[in-house]
């Protein structure tokens, strides 16, 4: 009688369990990764192609969100708005927001599926292709080889990513109220003005260096511990996306939790 109990007990106790010893798997690599930092000339010459595959070439889609978003913020403001307060505080609502939530969170989320899937697609193959192990005969160090390039560019990049999308979706929104919502620029921009502070674009930046780290670690985690062939490594690349989205929503809430 006690198994139809205990059974999901179970189940839930080993789902902590195995989340608890990839987190650890996790660090282990990430203080291997660490240590690998000082291998300069490993990892160097790889450094300028990992920014330009992670950060350069993830820009059109980052764009394309950020685009749309702020469009979208300027309608939904000026339907609140109506009637309400005057309408220049839809450059408040869409700067505020852009600035320190959707640019931010929406970029990683999208990078996710984009950097991440890449990354544990790409490292998850070397590994079942035992192209990892050759570089370890080889006397090559894997993760000043593999992982310090694609981390090192994920954190530097992400943040320039997201000021960009930013910068788009803010001037979308303009555009937006000056085109459907009869709002001259002076109005927006004088609400954009009105409550905007120095650090919220620090906040911003802050929450997009940890997003490049999370996405591109995460990813280069799950590509490491791939096993199975080809069905591993796409699950490992689902698995990558699933987690670096969810770490970067936990994030996003204990960023603002302490910092705001």
């Amino acid at each position: 009688m006690s198994t139809p109990i205990s059974t999901p007990f179970a189940a839930v106790g080993r789902t902590v369990l195995d989340a608890a010893a990839g987190v650890g798997r996790w660090g282990v690599l990430m203080r291997d990764t660490l240590r690998s930092a000082r291998q300069v000339d490993v990892w160097g010459p790889q450094l300028l192609g990992q920014m330009a595959r992670i950060g350069v070439e993830s820009v059109p889609i980052a764009l394309f969100i950020a685009t749309f978003t702020g469009i979208v913020l300027a309608l939904q403001a000026s339907y609140t708005f109506t009637g309400a307060v005057p309408l220049y505080f839809v450059g408040t609502l869409v700067g505020k927001t852009m600035i320190m939530e959707l640019g931010p969170v929406l970029t990683g989320l999208a990078l996710s599926g984009r950097v991440g899937a890449n990354i544990a697609a790409e490292l998850g193959t070397m590994r079942v292709t035992e192209q990892i192990d050759a570089l370890e005969t080889l006397a090559y160090d894997p993760a000043a080889y593999l992982v310090v390039p694609r981390v090192v560019a994920g954190t530097l990049m992400f943040p320039v990513v997201t000021m960009l999308a930013v910068a788009l979706g803010i001037a979308a929104g303009l555009v937006t109220a000056m085109f459907l919502l009869d709002m001259t620029s002076q109005e927006f921009i004088r609400g954009l003005r009105l409550f905007f502070l120095p650090w919220d674009v620090q906040f911003a930046l802050i929450k997009s260096l940890s997003f490049g780290f999370v996405i591109t670690s995460v990813g280069c985690f799950f590509g490491f511990t791939t096993r199975g062939g080809a069905e591993g490594v796409g699950r490992s690349t689902t698995r990558a996306v699933v987690v670096s989205s969810m770490v970067i929503l936990v994030l996003d809430a204990f960023w603002a939790a302490t910092l705001l």
